[in-house]
């Protein structure tokens, strides 16, 4: 890319921008060296990239890049012999650790979200935990080499200490002394150059005695070491050198580590330089509110709502504009401080950032181009130097460009023509801009001469456009209008200013009918889309007011739709009490009827037995319920015909239909039992034709006599003892209320606990008077025979 266009556009300036997001001095080297890419490929590579870091911190925040340092330089002179010094070995191993913590984070990351190319990335850097926990194990973190480095350093430093302490002891046995102290200047130990020193005055210099190791700057005062500790400073100087020794000693074997692993070292480091650009980048995306904008490289731009990443978010005016569908070319018209030149640059700009897989300021779904080269004729490059014009200057940038350019190019000039006389501007300008347009470069030019609204009109492929003007206000909006070309607007402004309307006639009546015309017909067009566009917006906001109110009543119907539920519920609940109710009301009845039964034997008197049907009655439960036309529990209801089996629901028994008592109730049999009941209360279950049951009085609601389907005998074999007991019980009560005195319980013979455990409940049982096993030819004793 030419660096000259990076120039013209400010691309450095993203840049600047971009490595104040890097944590590192790697990440911040990569962002200076940033640059375009022509390859599609590549720049998808690297816009997936970026995309990936922008998802992590949106999901997990900012990755982690601390303890990350350049150690480039140390490693390389590690490499060639030199020796490490305890912060740069310090540094280091941090960066070690900073690398592996980085991996796991974004390994970690990967498994539940789709990091193809970080994860990539991160796989890559070598796991050297080995070496960073050799050097941590012997510096601390303040760069220090720790005592547990070797033993004979633990040793030197323990002997140093006891050393130290036994000079401090003697000296201050001499400071304490009131026969020294008269002779100290103050009574404190000092150092120097490294040794245990008192300050004594001048004139008891030879009451002391020892060395003096220096004085005062008024020489009232000198530091002596005593002649009794000069021996043991002697010593602490030994130990000190064997210190600094083992300390290199230990430090030149940290450093031998380090160059054999350098070369993993440096690789580490390409990856996580990598890593911290990309992320930087991400940082930027969110700074400047971008997203990942949609490549090609057929040559076709739309920009959304496309923003200058320069201009403050206050005062930047959103850009929509197309190039490359229907026309190759646009010519933006109009005065000056419309915002044409901002409009070049910031589809000059945002071009750039999505080659070097940056995220563009406009909306989801903006796309872009790569193109092979973007030119730019922009400002006023006039030079001194070279003495040349703004029109010579502006034509040696077009020349250049002219060379240069292919059909895979973008084209921007600004103010193509201007700076000579306006008729030679002009068709100069044609001239540049229908060879640029034959090419098939996509252009966008701004020019002031109106010739070239007519060329773009007639020319295909070329297309008109021109910054918004208030005119009520005087001032620009910063619009870009595609498809009006520009008005200058002078008489309006200069009416609207105040100048006298007799001036502005005699101008008007000297331009062209022609110009009047084509002014006439701008403004007619203009007037065209502004009506358009308030159309347009009414027609958004009455949508948005529809979606408003479709998104209300939905909300109101899942509000109903659960009330429904809860209430539907509630209601399943209700019945499903009553049912219970009743069922247990049911069975306390036949516990009467059983009661009363055992208590006369013979016979039952008929007004109780009109009772106990009474209580059954009063027994199901009314539930409120209103039949639906057409339902299917209604068509059951009337097409109950007698000797249909049914189902009574809220007894949960089957019976079949006597016959019909009414419209609503109708007469049902049920075992022993016949009851009326309504209509809604039964489902009809088979039409089989059943016989009607005659009855020889109205009200009889139990038959005493014999009932032909009570059979004589129960068959229990294959049965459990539980099932087998619960039967025998049913079957001894309906044989009882059948007026039976004998009935036949067949066992088998088998291993006999069938038959223990049923013959251990007979014995207990109210209704048995006595039993016996079969005789021969009744079943033996795989049969037992019951008397009631």
């Amino acid at each position: 890319m030419n660096h000259k266009i990076l120039k013209t556009l400010e691309f450095h300036k993203i840049l600047d921008k971009l490595q104040s997001f890097a944590a590192t001095s790697l990440g911040k080297a990569w962002a200076t060296e940033l640059q375009p890419s022509g390859d599609l490929d590549e720049v998808k590579r690297r816009l997936t990239a970026t995309d990936e870091a922008v998802k992590v911190e949106r999901i997990k925040g900012a990755a982690p890049f601390g303890g990350i340092r350049d150690v480039r330089p140390s490693v390389k002179r590690a490499k060639i012999g030199g020796l490490l010094n305890p912060a740069e070995l310090l540094d280091t191993a941090n960066t070690l650790n900073g690398g592996r913590r980085l991996k796991r984070f974004i390994l970690q990351m990967a498994e539940d979200h789709e990091l193809t190319l970080l994860a990539d990335k991160a796989a890559q850097v070598m796991d050297l935990k080995d070496l960073a926990d050799s050097i941590l194990a012997k510096i601390n973190e303040h760069a220090e080499v720790m005592d547990s480095a070797s033993q004979e350093l633990a040793r030197i430093r323990q002997e140093l200490r006891t050393g130290e302490a036994r000079i401090r002891e003697k000296l201050e046995q001499m400071i304490r002394t009131p026969s020294t102290q008269k002779m100290l200047q103050d009574p404190i130990i000092t150092i120097r150059n490294d040794r245990y020193v008192i300050p004594v005055k001048q004139e008891y210099r030879s009451s002391i005695g020892g060395m003096i190791h220096d004085q005062s700057a008024s020489g009232a005062t000198l530091f002596m070491e005593p002649q009794a500790v000069v021996q043991l400073n002697n010593r602490l100087r030994e130990l000190s050198f064997k210190e600094e020794r083992e300390i290199e000693k230990i430090l030149g074997m940290l450093t031998a580590e380090v160059a054999e692993a350098a070369d993993e070292i440096a690789f580490n480091l390409d990856i996580l330089a990598e890593l911290d650009f990309i992320f930087a980048k991400a940082g930027l995306a969110r700074e400047f509110k971008a997203t990942l904008p949609l490549m090609n490289d057929r040559g076709f731009l739309k920009i959304k709502k496309g923003r200058h990443p320069l201009i403050a978010a206050d005062a930047v005016v959103p850009l929509d504009v197309e190039l490359g569908n229907q026309f190759q070319s646009i010519i933006i018209t109009g005065p000056n401080t419309g915002g044409k030149t901002v409009t070049l640059k910031t589809i000059g700009l945002l071009s750039l950032m999505a080659m070097s897989g940056l995220f563009v300021p406009a909306e989801d779904s903006s796309q872009l181009c790569v193109f092979d080269g973007i030119f730019a004729d922009i400002g006023d490059e006039q030079s001194i130097e070279q003495s040349l014009s703004t029109f010579s200057s502006h034509m040696t940038n077009i020349i250049s460009i002219l060379k240069e350019m292919t059909p895979k190019s973008l084209v921007l000039l600004d103010e193509v023509g201007a700076g000579t006389d306006p008729a030679e501007g002009s068709a100069l300008a044609i001239s540049i801009l229908e060879a640029i347009h034959r090419l098939g470069c996509r252009m966008v030019a701004t020019t002031h001469y109106s010739e070239l609204k007519a060329y773009a009109y007639e020319r295909k492929g070329i297309v008109n456009a021109s910054m918004e003007f208030d005119v009520q206000t005087l001032s620009p909006t910063y619009r870009l209008l595609v498809g009006v070309p520009g008005r200058s607007n002078a008489f309006a402004i200069a009416e609207r200013l105040g100048l006298d309307k007799k001036i502005i006639d005699h101008a008007r009546s000297q331009v062209g009918a022609d110009d009047q015309r084509v002014e006439s017909m701008i403004a007619t067009l203009e007037e065209n889309r502004l009506s358009a566009e308030a159309e347009r917006k009414s027609a958004e906001q009455l949508n948005a007011e529809v979606a408003a109110l479709r998104q209300q009543l939905e909300k109101e119907r899942s509000r109903m739709e659960q009330q429904r539920s809860q209430l539907l519920a509630k209601a399943e609940q209700q019945a499903e009490e009553a049912v219970k109710k009743a069922r247990q009301e049911a069975e306390q009845i036949i516990r009467e009827l059983r009661q009363m039964a055992m208590e006369e034997r013979s016979s039952i008197k008929e007004h109780k037995l009109i009772e106990a049907k009474r209580k059954l009655d009063e027994a199901v439960p009314q539930l409120d319920k209103k039949p639906v036309s057409g339902s299917r529990s209604g068509s059951k209801a009337r097409a109950i015909e007698p000797g249909d089996e049914v189902l009574v629901r809220s007894l949960g028994q089957k019976g079949h239909v006597v016959e019909l008592s009414g419209d609503k109730e109708v007469t049902v049999q049920l075992g022993i039992m016949k009851m009326k009941i309504a209509k809604t209360d039964l489902e009809k279950i088979s039409a089989a034709p059943v016989k009607p049951v005659q009855q020889k009085t109205a009200v009889t609601g139990l038959k005493r006599s014999r009932d032909e389907s009570v059979r004589s005998e129960l068959d229990l074999r294959g049965n459990n003892i539980e099932d087998s007991i619960i039967e025998v019980d049913r079957f001894l009560d309906e044989s009882f209320l059948a007026n039976l005195h004998q009935v036949y319980i067949i066992h088998g013979k088998g291993t006999g606990v069938l038959r223990q455990g049923i013959q251990d409940y007979l014995r207990k049982h109210r209704l048995v008077k006595s039993f016996r096993f079969g005789t021969y030819g009744e079943g033996g004793n795989g049969v037992t025979v019951v008397e009631l």
